[in-house]
């Protein structure tokens, strides 16, 4: 019941839309103005029988819509026969027949540049949704206008997916016609902005045979190369295809990106085509669902079976779409430019002539251009917009043509590039996504990501080129045998080239090849570089330092030594006899500093002692110094009396601890360590004191001195290293010179062999150390690089240096030049800050204390006569001794009273005690 039901509601809604049509039409026949339309098409091709069921329905629901405007079109089709001459003759007929004002086709891009031409004379608007070359530009045809996507719209998702798994090397294959070229151009120059190669291009004819088509794929299997990208009609990619899957090239390890000039009709091709690109990822033109495309896919199906009825049942696809919404877009621009009837106007000269100048100019033509191009709509592909002559497209999504059919696997946008879901806005890693339900099946029904490139088995294997002549033998020393001509290279270079080649995911086969250095020659390095950009070399191994001017025309792998520059120079022994040797543990500053805390921390306790009524620094001003002096220097209980003193003398006390601990190890060391003083400690000493310095014969090093400002005359070339070790020896005032410059790994070299009397000092420039040079986009390059860094980060390669340099904890002159041992006020910082501090808040404490104690004696002895007047205790000093017993014991009371009365109390009671009175009595004030 439910499918009667629906079967209904479709009847019911035709024949709504046919009465509203037939009504409209009754209604306005007679006040409509009519349109000329020629529609342009291959009616003998699928997209051609496609857009001419669209075309129709278009017409008809847009008037269905629109019943009351007052411009009707009226279509003219005709069949171009897929032959270009045949619609140039087609489009010269319907503009001097009809005066169509406008024209839907032709459908080839080869079709539509002649096409584009007469319209563009004639003023008559040429709108293809088919013709999609970039060698068709309204920029110089105006009045061409295309209602698809530029082939070059979707270049960046392309190279989005090839950025994505990091593939290096990229073979485009193509039709050998304006459609196959366009895209190509823009497709490498982007690929080579991201640092992808192009090795080759295949091109292949329109009309390529079977066998014409699998010599080329033979040729494809002896490259490296894995990943291709296919631009082909569906013709043509069906049988390309076919041949592929037949010689084994849809098997696991190739990559194969169709572009949607063959994804947009997957559809439409033979299932056992598609079957035979299983594997291949695609880009086809992105539609949003809506009810009206599901409304109208429904009635799509229904008129083409009509229409079509011997042919096999067409599939709707994107180019039906885009036939729709142009009829709507055109339909809109005849109403907005209020075309009331068709002008056309013959030039004067050529009235009565044949030739194809003598055909009329439409006066209607540049309105309806106009408003064609600022028609914007949502239409049934999309959004609908032809500004600047072309469809404004920004989405696309990535297919994967699994079985006999696709599924989509991400989108792209040119606002967030790829993702798997169309409104994510991070980019897809497919590497992270083990467990995504997305992910893709590649050619062989694999899930592992192909790395992009093989060695073909029937390849010769890579040459790598190494060097012989080397001065430094232990990076680099090969030698050939005269008889059997076999090659035997050795050293660091060649032990960590060997390495990682063991470490790759697959075996490399490869080759030595010996390039011979000339002596004298300044630019050999970069002689034997540029065999790899040549072509003769694969890969060089040696000590290459890796510069820019190199990396121009090579790509280098990491390095796998220490980066830099650095000098060689004597070293001297000395042991410090300064007389004065025992200020040099501490710096002026440290020194000033300490006197400076040593003052105030005396001056604080003195205070606080003197609040506190200690009588042992009652007396002259001098006495009192050398109080504020013991203080600081030594801690006596019977000395300081109060607590809070105590307390800042302990923290001082532990600073000085510290403080002569660290000095008597500092002077210790200066005293009785025999010391390694190089020469010279930095390039501007050199400068300044105008020595001479040498550099490695043939080195850039030489042109680095320059720049630094050293004259030509104090630099000195040298050829080994033995030249260097006697000229450092003899001197620069002895013909010598006072420094080595070179790149750290040859010093560490010079140094293993003489180790003793000479320190390295520097880095004085950065360089980016010793790599191997390989071919611009060689796809072998990362996997090195990435075997490199996991030799440089462990282990291995401290082994591999040991076996050639030794062990260089061995020789104590290898090195940075440390500085000295003398403290400085940044290293007691700590202990200073807190002994200020300490000091600082106990003398805050103590005054508060003072003061308040003094307001409340004052407001407690206000009138009251309990403490007896000095002058009382003075005149009965001297009373009869049966008295002081008793003037004890009320001193006693009297000191019981005011005990907790401060400071000044305390001293009256000290003046009472001085009253000869009996030892109990002293007892009691004590």
């Amino acid at each position: 019941m439910p499918q009667e039901m629906a079967a209904a509601v479709r009847i019911i809604m035709l024949l709504f839309l046919a009465f509203s049509y037939e009504v409209a039409l009754g209604v306005t026949e007679n006040k409509v103005e009519k349109f000329h339309v020629g529609v342009v098409l291959d009616l003998g091709t699928p997209v051609g029988k496609v857009a001419r069921t669209s075309i129709s329905i278009a017409v008809e629901d847009f008037y269905a819509v629109h019943p009351n405007y007052t411009t009707r079109l009226v279509l003219h089709v005709r069949d171009s026969m897929s032959d270009d001459v045949q619609a140039a003759a087609a489009v010269i007929d319907l503009l001097e027949k009809y005066n169509v004002q406008a024209i839907i086709g032709p459908q080839k891009s080869s079709q539509a540049v002649f096409v584009s031409a007469l319209g563009n004379k004639c003023h008559v608007p040429i709108i293809s949704f088919t013709a999609r070359s970039a060698y068709l530009s309204s920029h110089y045809l105006p009045y061409f206008v295309r209602a698809t996507v530029n082939d070059s719209a979707q270049v960046s998702s392309i190279t989005s997916i090839i950025k994505t798994y990091g593939w290096r090397e990229v073979v485009p294959i193509y039709m050998d016609n304006d459609d196959g070229k366009g895209i190509i151009a823009d497709l490498v120059d982007v690929l080579e902005g991201i640092d992808v190669h192009v090795p080759y291009r295949s091109v292949i004819d329109e009309s390529a045979t079977g066998e014409q088509i699998t010599q080329e794929l033979y040729k494809l299997m002896t490259m490296q190369t894995r990943v291709f990208v296919v631009h082909m009609s569906p013709s043509l990619g069906s049988l390309f295809f076919t041949k592929s899957k037949e010689i084994g090239m849809m098997s696991e390890g190739f990559v194969w990106i169709i572009t949607d000039r063959l994804a947009n009709l997957i559809d439409l091709l033979n299932p056992s085509v598609v079957e035979a690109m299983n594997g291949a990822l695609g880009v086809e033109s992105y539609v949003p669902k809506s009810t009206e495309l599901d409304s109208f896919t429904m009635r799509w199906y229904m008129r083409s079976r009509n229409d079509h009825p011997n042919d096999p049942t067409l599939k709707l696809n994107i180019f039906g779409l885009w036939s729709y919404d142009t009829i709507w877009g055109l339909a809109q621009a005849a109403e907005k430019a209020k075309v009331t009837k068709a002008k056309f106007l013959r030039p004067p000269a050529l009235k009565n002539s044949t030739s194809l100048g003598a055909l009329k100019n439409s006066r209607n033509g540049p309105a309806i251009l106009k408003a064609l191009l600022q028609n914007k709509f949502e239409g049934l592909s999309g959004y609908f917009d032809l500004s600047d002559g072309q469809l404004q497209v920004s989405k696309f999504q990535i297919i994967n043509v699994v079985g006999q059919a696709r599924r989509v696997i991400g989108f792209w946008t040119a606002q967030n590039g790829l993702s798997q879901q169309l409104d994510q806005r991070s980019n897809i890693k497919y590497r992270n996504t083990t467990h995504d339900p997305k992910i893709v099946i590649w050619p062989g029904e694999s899930t592992k990501i192909p790395r992009g490139w093989e060695i073909p088995t029937n390849g010769k294997k890579l040459q790598v080129g190494v060097v012989t002549g080397n001065k430094y033998q232990k990076y680099i020393d090969v030698v050939e045998d005269s008889i059997t001509g076999v090659i035997k290279a050795s050293g660091i270079a060649i032990d960590v080239f060997e390495e990682a080649v063991k470490r790759l995911p697959y075996a490399l086969p490869y080759e030595y090849v010996v390039f011979n250095i000339a002596k004298n020659s300044s630019s050999s390095y970069d002689d034997f570089v540029n065999q790899v950009y040549l072509k003769k070399y694969d890969i060089a191994v040696g000590d290459i330092t890796i510069r820019y001017n190199r990396s121009l025309y090579v790509d280098f792998t990491q390095p796998y030594t220490e980066s830099g520059i650095a000098m060689v120079v004597p070293v001297r022994e000395s042991i410090n006899k300064n007389t004065w040797i025992f200020l040099k543990p501490l710096t002026p500053g440290m020194w000033i500093g300490t006197i400076i805390l040593f003052i105030y921390t005396g001056i604080v306790i003195w205070l606080l002692e003197l609040l506190g009524n200690n009588k042992a620094i009652h007396g002259p001003v001098p006495r009192q110094l050398a109080t504020m002096i013991y203080f600081s220097l030594f801690e006596e209980n019977e000395k300081v009396k109060r607590l809070i003193s105590r307390i800042v003398l302990v923290i001082w006390l532990f600073f000085l601890l510290v403080l002569k601990s660290s000095y008597t190890a500092s002077l210790t060391s200066m005293l009785t360590v025999q010391q390694l003083h190089p020469t010279v400690t930095n390039v501007e000493e050199l400068l300044k004191a105008g020595e001479c310095v040498g550099y490695p014969h043939g080195s850039y090093i030489k042109d680095l001195l320059e720049e630094i400002g050293f004259e030509v005359s104090k630099i000195k070339p040298y050829e080994s290293p033995e030249d260097f070790h006697d000229e450092l020896f003899r001197g620069c005032k002895n013909g010598g010179v006072a420094a080595l410059v070179d790149e750290i790994p040859y010093l560490k070299l010079f140094l293993a062999e003489h180790c003793k009397g000479y320190t390295m000092v520097g880095p004085i420039y950065k360089n980016a150390g010793f790599g191997y040079a390989l071919q611009k986009g060689s796809p072998i390059i990362g996997d090195i690089s990435q075997a490199i860094l996991n030799i440089t980060g462990g282990d291995t390669i401290i082994q591999i240096e040991k076996k050639w340099i030794g062990d260089q904890n061995n020789c104590q002159n290898v090195g940075t030049i440390s500085g000295s041992g003398t403290l400085t006020f940044e290293s007691f910082a700590g202990p200073i800050i807190a002994t200020g501090v300490a000091s600082t808040t106990s003398l805050v404490v103590a005054l508060t204390i003072y003061f308040c104690k003094s307001k409340q004696v004052e407001h407690e002895n206000g009138g009251s006569d309990d403490i007896l007047p000095q002058g009382e205790i003075k005149d009965g000093g001297h009373a009869e001794g049966q008295r002081q017993e008793a003037g004890a014991i009320e001193m006693h009371e009297q000191t019981n009273k005011l005990m907790y009365s401060g400071p000044l109390v305390i001293y009256r009671c000290e003046r009472i005690s001085s009253l000869p009175v009996s030892s109990s009595a002293k007892f009691l004030l004590s």
